[in-house]
């Protein structure tokens, strides 16, 4: 959710005095970068990982305060939730021993996260919207203890004059609430991968992302439930969607704009452009000046923190202070295993860098309309969606990704430089997950129906599983 501020409540001279920051950051990061700011070119990779705290009953365990100070760990902070935290680790870049490296930094931090846990008598789980969840869970009392979280909250509501926030999910069953906080975004949690790459490249990059963002997530799905109710594959898109459901300025901008959303395009040039469609079409929702120097663009960047496109463009800075350009991919839910995510981070990465290096750009095959329309497919039907690929075919999802996204993905990947044993150690996880056809969200709602509805149970399985560390697809039923 980004970094803290340190007020609540904000004038009208506050709001003019951010609005004028940004379009001046704005307008000086163009000229930055045209004047060959963006001057590294190496490939880096990271993640953040949202996980819950739950109580030995299953249930979301609200502590996170006192569970971060008794962790003392940087890498790890707050979430939305008091039952929620992130897991950070520190970058590292592509090429041989890469996956391993972050497989590695993610066992150690969740391991000694996992012994911190089980000391205050919880545990921590990795799953994209818990199953046991309650609608009461979801209260503003749950909301963590910090002042950017109910700004957020507060100037949703007001830029929705009040207007309660409505969530309408149809699935196999139906879903529909009222409520009026942001706290049902609670119950979603992901697993959002970084790539910093090369600046003159990263149009393409942005374009290939988004284009991956369908089958990447039809192999991953992992939230198939909220309250009982078996909805979409994933979930966590329509509720997340729904639940800071706000659009842009009422008559400056496109109504069809949301705060979450998978774009209205691709890029033409580079991501930059997307900050000018923040700073043209996107309310400010944290007002707070900032006294970080101008050069390191700290309003551009908290207003660009409060809008979540499912692909984002991050500007960040290194050790000795030189920007960089990275792309936020936040299609992922959390879980099952780590090794699973790993496997999922294989696939994106691999993806995406043999589609951005395609001899003709990836983007001008695939109109963006089809792009967005098999994002929602997958995050609808999983491996049973359809998709529309580069040379018009319609594919289902599980024989596009067997016979096109696998092979290019392994392309991508050794052209980084990983050589093919650790390619295909998490390469071939996808793989036997896609041919046996069990998902994380396939595996709930098998193994749902075989204990008769109790969702209870099915999460006790759920974990006992997860703990075994081995990969979803060979989980019993």
């Amino acid at each position: 959710m980004g970094q803290e501020i340190t007020r609540t409540h904000f004038s009208a001279a506050d709001l003019r005095q951010f609005s004028g920051k940004l379009a001046e950051e704005t307008a000086a990061l163009q000229s930055f970068a045209q004047a060959g700011g963006f001057s590294d070119a190496r490939y880096v990779a990271g993640f953040e990982l949202e996980a819950w705290l739950l109580d030995h009953a299953g249930r979301p365990n609200p502590v996170n305060e006192a569970y971060l100070r008794a962790l003392n760990d940087p890498l790890v902070v707050p979430e939305l939730s008091r039952f929620n935290v992130e897991l950070n680790a520190p970058p590292v870049e592509m090429g041989a021993g890469v996956l391993a490296a972050m497989e590695e930094s993610l066992l150690t931090t969740w391991d000694n996260c996992q012994q911190v846990a089980h000391g205050m008598d919880t545990v921590l789980a990795m799953i994209g919207i818990l199953p046991t969840i309650r609608d009461a869970d979801l209260c503003l009392a749950n909301m963590s203890a910090m002042k950017r979280f109910d700004v957020l909250n507060a100037q949703v509501l007001q830029q929705r004059d009040g207007a309660p926030i409505r969530i309408d999910i149809e699935g196999v069953d139906q879903l529909h609430l009222s409520r009026r906080d942001v706290m049902l975004e609670a119950a979603t949690t992901s697993f959002q991968l970084h790539l910093q790459v090369p600046f003159e490249q990263a149009a393409h990059y942005y374009n290939a992302t988004l284009i991956s963002c369908a089958p990447l997530l039809a192999a991953a799905v992992n939230s198939p439930l909220l309250f009982g109710q078996r909805l979409w594959q994933e979930t966590r898109v329509p509720v997340f969607e729904q639940a800071v459901e706000l659009g842009g300025y009422a008559g400056l901008a496109e109504p069809t704009l949301r705060r979450v959303t998978f774009g209205r395009g691709y890029v033409a040039n580079s991501p930059l452009e997307l900050f000018e469609e923040n700073l043209e079409h996107y309310p400010v929702l944290l007002p707070m000046p900032q006294e970080e120097t101008s050069t390191r663009y700290p309003h551009l960047r908290l207003h660009n923190g409060a809008i979540w496109r499912w692909v984002r463009p991050l500007i960040g800075f290194d050790d000795a202070g030189q920007a960089h350009m990275r792309l936020e991919q936040r299609v992922l839910p959390s879980g099952p295993t780590v090794l699973d995510m790993m496997a999922n981070a294989a696939l994106y990465f691999g993806l995406v860098h043999a589609l951005a290096r395609q001899p003709v750009a990836a983007e001008t095959d695939l109109p963006f309309s089809d792009a967005r329309a098999n994002f929602y497919a997958a995050a609808r039907h999983g491996l049973q969606a359809e998709l529309t690929w580069l040379d018009g075919r319609r594919y289902s999802a599980r024989d596009f990704v067997l016979e096109i996204g696998l092979p290019l993905a392994r392309q991508g990947l050794r052209d980084f430089g990983l050589p093919d044993a650790e390619v295909e150690h998490y390469l071939g996880v996808v793989e036997a997950r896609v041919r046996s056809g069990q998902t994380g969200s396939a595996w709930q709602l098998q193994r749902l129906a075989q204990v008769g509805g109790d969702v209870h149970r099915m999460m006790d399985d759920y974990l006992v599983n997860q703990r075994s560390g081995s990969p979803v697809h060979e989980w019993s039923v």
